[in-house]
């Protein structure tokens, strides 16, 4: 009988049993298996595997950006209270006009030294904070302190001895003195940090590092605006009664008042800056002195050597920033002191038609910070299309433009009858407040387009962010430091007024004008050509 078939099941049937190996077969096998071993020996390598793309580092959303540049619009409002009503103040305490000035010269000493400090040190810091946000917490403090100490100046002189209707107060004088030094260290103790923090997060993305710096300048412009409002309302201290004194007027009180909702304001905005985005902290190891370039080791006393590190390039945005800021100091130094006394004919010492000036004057500040919102949301398309050069050299001119016709409108104001009132014709008021609104527009310029175009090129020296703003600080305060110096012999020397002043600023902006449009190149990107196809021969 034959065995059945194998059924389709999972078993498998026995293996059949293996046949001895000859020594022969064996032989053969140990030959075929060498020469397959010498085939491979012989083979080259294979390849090593393509490397991985570069990981593309996290941007920074804008919106946090826009986060970060809040406390521009905390800082400003301070800076636009220093602006309109300082001057005016610090004469009703009785400096005299001629001197006013030397007391603005705390603000470019204090930037000559602390923010080129405060850069070194930020770029150096290794606190677990970060690089940046421990010098905006500690410029935001001792800014909100010394806002506190000027609005109480009065309180605290009466208290060591001044007489209220003194018409010098030198115990006020010197408390005056002391806290508006502290502002201008604080000003500038924050101001660098936060530039270079914008310049940290967008990295080498220079089209973010403009939108960046738009967005600071948009919070700086609706500081000023929030800032300039507040100084021209003259009913502050009726909402906060406690401010009037015997040694406090209502002038006083005013001040008081405003720098109180100023340090309410600053506190805020810097909660939301510091908190919006984290900072990695600096490794000890990187910040040690073996792995520094020189470039980097420069503390200030060095400061002056960094220079020769720096391009041309560079030196012409450093000089037009000098010119620029020549033209634009005799402005923010005097303009409601000029709408005051020469335009309504006051005396800061008496009589109501100065502080009526001062208060017009800070209306027509606030006129300009509008414009200057404005501006700054439209800056990086007026960039694009005309090139940073030309933006900035046109902005310089218009500058000029407008200083020259402040000293039209007081040539024009000297050889007008003046009402009984002495207050000025409606036409030279409503004049004025034009040429104030339209300095809105060039002062969004100065302050967004320096700090971004030495951003961008300051990266390729090996320079940190932090001593980058600083060099560029240099440029600023030197000239408010001539214009301090300089503006009250001028006075004297002219017949007392503030023309000598405008007409160096003008002089000083038109040349900058030029320097910018001659010497600075589009910085319009350009797209690079696309390789031409192969025509086809078939």
């Amino acid at each position: 009988m034959s065995d059945p078939p194998h059924e389709l099941t999972g078993t498998q049937p026995p293996p059949a049993k293996s046949r001895p190996r000859s020594s022969l077969s064996s032989a053969a096998e140990v030959a075929t298996t060498s020469g397959r071993d010498r085939i491979k020996k012989s083979r080259p390598p294979p390849p090593p595997p393509p490397p991985p793309p570069p990981r593309r580092e996290a941007r920074v959303p804008l919106r946090l950006l826009l986060h970060v540049t809040v406390v521009a619009s905390g800082v400003q409002f301070g800076w636009a209270l220093q602006l309109s009503l300082l001057t005016p103040y610090v004469q009703e305490l009785g400096i005299p006009h001629s001197f006013a000035s030397f007391v603005w010269l705390c603000g470019p000493l204090a930037g000559l030294f602390v923010q080129p400090l405060v850069g070194v040190m930020s770029d150096r810091c290794t606190s677990k904070l970060g690089r940046r946000r421990p010098f905006i917490i500690g410029g935001a403090s001792v800014i909100a302190l010394s806002v506190l100490l000027i609005g109480y100046a009065a309180d605290i002189g009466g208290i060591l001895g001044d007489r209220a209707d003194a018409a010098v107060r030198p115990r006020a004088i010197a408390v005056f003195v002391v806290g508006f030094w502290f502002l201008d260290v604080g000003n500038n103790t924050i101001q660098g940090p936060c530039r270079a923090l914008l310049a940290d997060l967008t990295g080498k993305d220079h089209r973010r590092t403009r939108v960046a710096n738009a967005y600071y300048s948009l919070f700086m412009a609706l500081g000023s605006v929030l800032g300039y409002a507040a100084g021209s309302f003259s009913g502050w201290f009726k909402i906060l009664p406690f401010t009037l004194t015997s040694a406090c007027n209502t002038s006083c009180a005013n001040l008081k008042s405003v720098f109180i909702v100023d340090v309410i304001l600053l506190v805020l905005s810097t909660y939301i800056s510091i908190s919006s985005v984290k900072e990695v902290p600096l490794a000890r190891a990187s910040s040690s002195p073996d792995e520094e370039t020189p470039a980097q080791e420069a503390f200030f006393w060095d400061l002056l050597g960094v220079f020769r590190y720096i391009t041309l390039p560079i030196w012409i945005i450093i000089i037009v920033t000098a010119l620029n800021w020549l033209g634009w100091f005799p402005f923010t130094l005097f303009d409601t002191d000029w709408m005051g006394r020469e335009l309504y004919r006051g005396d800061p010492n008496g009589g109501k038609n100065y502080n009526t000036g001062v208060r017009m004057g800070a209306f027509g500040l606030m006129l300009n910070a509008i414009v200057l919102g404005f501006t700054s949301v439209m800056l990086e398309k007026l960039c694009r299309k005309l090139g940073s050069g030309l933006v900035w050299g046109i902005s310089n001119i218009v500058l000029s433009f407008c200083l020259g016709a402040m000293l039209i409108i007081t040539a024009v104001l000297k050889n007008m009858d003046i009402s009984s009132t002495g207050l000025p014709p409606t036409g030279i008021v409503v004049a004025a407040l034009i040429v104030f609104t339209i300095l809105g527009a060039p002062l969004a310029i100065t302050y967004s387009l320096p700090f971004a175009l030495i951003s961008a090129r300051i990266e390729a020296l090996g320079l940190g962010q932090g001593l980058a703003m600083g060099v560029l600080n240099l440029a600023i305060v030197i000239p408010q430091i001539i214009i301090s110096l300089g503006s009250g012999p001028w006075d004297q020397l002219f017949g007392g007024g503030n023309s000598p002043a405008f007409a160096v600023g003008a002089a000083s902006a038109f040349f900058a004008g030029l320097a910018a449009i001659v010497a600075i190149p589009r910085s319009q990107p350009t797209k690079p050509k696309e390789p031409a196809k192969p025509k086809d021969r078939g």
